[in-house]
């Protein structure tokens, strides 16, 4: 049985707003990156970045300025961001099953055998996704993005401008 549409997955926008957090993270403080280089350097389409762009400005963890010198450029708290922070700016609270949102959610909770094992693996997976932080990812990366860049060809030019 091939099933890849699975209801665990995150979303797409959630994944690129982890590549884009993690790629703003590695470049230098007070400095912006272009749309048309975030979208180039995380692979994602650039009418699709827009939106996800937006939903971290408006979570505080990004900067975002129109204009010559505008751009993208991380704040602090994106720096220091977990992973799940990330992705609920996006979309949302996570929950592996409906009857963990509420208590009320699920009549059979207070008897259903699954119930507990779907409250530990929920903990698990926020506590995995809590620590892991943006600028820990970001310092992984650099080292494989001075790899990609040197390797490509011709070599990705990043227009970053000065705040």
């Amino acid at each position: 049985m091939n099933k890849s549409n699975s209801s665990m997955q995150l979303t797409r926008a959630a994944d690129y707003a982890i590549r884009v957090m993690i790629f703003l993270a590695t470049v230098p403080s007070h400095k912006r990156a272009l749309l048309h280089d975030i979208a180039n350097a995380t692979a994602a389409p650039e009418s699709f970045l827009s939106k996800i762009l937006q939903s971290l400005t408006r979570a505080n963890l990004i900067l975002s300025r129109r204009g010559h010198a505008g751009g993208f450029e991380i704040l602090p708290q994106g720096r220091e961001a977990s992973m799940r922070k990330v992705i609920e700016a996006i979309d949302g609270p996570l929950f592996l099953n409906l009857c963990l949102i509420s208590k009320r959610s699920c009549a059979r909770q207070t008897w259903c055998p699954a119930h507990p094992v779907w409250e530990r693996a929920q903990q698990a997976m926020l506590d995995g996704l809590s620590s892991a932080v943006i600028a820990d990812l970001a310092a992984q990366a650099r080292p494989q993005l001075a790899q990609i860049s040197i390797a490509a060809a011709p070599p990705l030019e990043l227009k970053m401008l000065d705040r």
